[in-house]
């Protein structure tokens, strides 16, 4: 059973350790991420996590192990929710945490989504489609911008 335990700022540390394999992931699809002087990635600016009540860090457990970890903007009227940054760590990739993860941040903050992805990560391309479309009923919609894929739905 996926859980979420909210990151403190105490925490980020260890959030980024974390995301140290989410930036390396990633740089398969960016060319421009490069390794720092000091051999790691450069972190995350995560201030506003710890001082705007509308952005939210939570570590993604199953049984206790950390398996990835989320960033979450919440809605600010007229805006959506919006999810930053989703991962799960690879050896628990395609076990269904991801799916069972993201359905419980759709049911912590209901309402209007948008959800983004870059046009050469084809992996996160299939899996938000696959997974809104359930969530949704098949109703979506899909747009194209600057190299940018964004789908908005409602829960």
């Amino acid at each position: 059973m996926v859980s979420f335990q909210h990151v403190h700022e105490k925490d980020a540390p260890k959030l980024h350790n974390i995301m140290q394999f989410y930036i390396y992931e990633f740089s398969k699809y960016i060319p421009e991420i490069k390794l720092e002087d000091n051999g790691s990635y450069k972190p995350f600016d995560l201030e506003k996590y710890w001082t705007n009540n509308n952005f939210h860090a939570y570590f993604i457990e199953n049984k206790g192990e950390l398996i990835g970890f989320a960033l979450v903007e919440s809605a600010a009227f007229p805006s959506p929710n919006t999810i930053q940054e989703y991962f799960i760590l690879a050896k628990y990739q395609g076990c269904g945490f991801g799916k069972e993860g993201a359905k419980q941040l759709f049911s912590m903050f209901p309402g209007a989504w948008e959800i983004t992805q870059i046009e050469k990560n084809k992996p996160a391309q299939a899996f938000w489609r696959r997974l809104i479309n359930e969530v949704s009923g098949g109703h979506f919609s899909e747009e194209y911008t600057d190299g940018v894929y964004i789908q908005k739905f409602n829960t």
